[in-house]
């Protein structure tokens, strides 16, 4: 099998079509001739296809809700189980980990105003900023991730700029930026009310510019799930437990006590945190559990 690449395929720039699933993966851009998700989980995805397949998928362009694979009906394209956090989806999940980009290829049958008119075309670099699990159109769980566009570097022909140096430049590689953590004025709050202290292990990170903190939202903000800037939805936590708990490592049940770490959250008695917003946290990214559901009766 070809080593797996992350990132541009040299000679494939972004806007490249391709007539078929075979020259896509001739050219290694994306290598299943059926799947969708192409990774495994020990190494992430590399890439995806946009094809028309998900009833639950959402195409903004730089920003993408994609729907993970399996439980469908391969004769109708009908969801008919729940989908497991395995296979492709926990490839996604890996390169969400990992800040890991993964090439995003649109195929005309997919419906979005950015897909191309006929064959297939590879529109750049994404990165997988977030997934959960949610109840899809059919009623059935399903996996979602949000891919955000990577910004488009230029290219050395296209960039202007003065003649080659005599001295040799450093080396340098793509990276990728695993969270954004976004600091308003209302985390700033949340940090000073607990004097910039882990809600979960009252770590206290000092540099020279002072104490360091980061600020959690419970629920996420932005669509879909739509979450407010505001203190009853926001935690002050450590990069560690922050982490933890973006990726469903850390759960916060309903009487404060955790799953992922030991007693019992941290709660300043002037920070009212809102049930619901925790209730959500745990409905969308505790890990459910594997037994499956019923498929849906269906009548003719």
């Amino acid at each position: 099998m070809a080593e797996r690449t992350f990132g541009q395929i040299p000679g494939y720039p972004e806007g490249t079509t391709f007539d078929s699933r075979a020259e896509l993966s001739e050219a290694g851009v994306h290598r299943p001739l059926m799947a969708g998700i192409s990774g495994n989980a020990r190494d992430g995805a590399d890439s995806i296809v946009l094809s028309g397949g998900y009833e639950d998928d959402k195409d903004l362009g730089d920003e993408i809700v994609y729907t993970g694979h399996g439980g469908r009906d391969p004769r109708t394209g009908v969801q008919v189980s729940d989908q497991a956090l395995r296979g492709g989806n926990l490839a996604l999940a890996k390169s969400s980990l990992e800040g890991l980009p993964v090439r995003v290829i649109r195929g005309s049958r997919h419906a979005s105003p950015y897909s191309p008119e006929s064959g297939y075309r590879y529109d750049g670099l994404y990165t997988v900023d977030d997934y959960w699990h949610d109840v899809g159109r059919s009623g059935f769980l399903i996996w979602r991730f949000r891919l955000l566009k990577v910004p488009t570097v230029p290219s050395a022909a296209e960039r202007v700029g003065e003649g080659r140096a005599d001295y040799s430049a450093a080396p340098r590689r793509e990276t990728t930026v695993l969270r954004v953590v976004r600091d308003t004025r209302q985390a700033r709050e949340i940090k000073a009310l607990y004097d910039y202290r882990c809600q979960v292990c009252g770590t206290r990170l000092e540099g020279p510019a002072g104490p360091y903190a980061e600020a959690a939202h419970i629920r996420p903000l932005g669509a879909p799930h739509d979450g407010p800037d505001t203190p009853d939805n926001t935690l002050c936590l450590c990069p560690n437990h922050h982490a933890l708990f973006d990726h469903g490592g850390l759960v916060i049940e309903e009487d404060l006590t955790m799953t992922g770490a030991e007693g019992r959250l941290t709660v300043h008695p002037r920070h009212r945190i809102s049930n619901e917003h925790l209730r959500y946290r745990r409905e969308h990214y505790r890990a459910p559990e594997e037994e499956p559901r019923p498929a849906a009766r269906t009548t003719t």
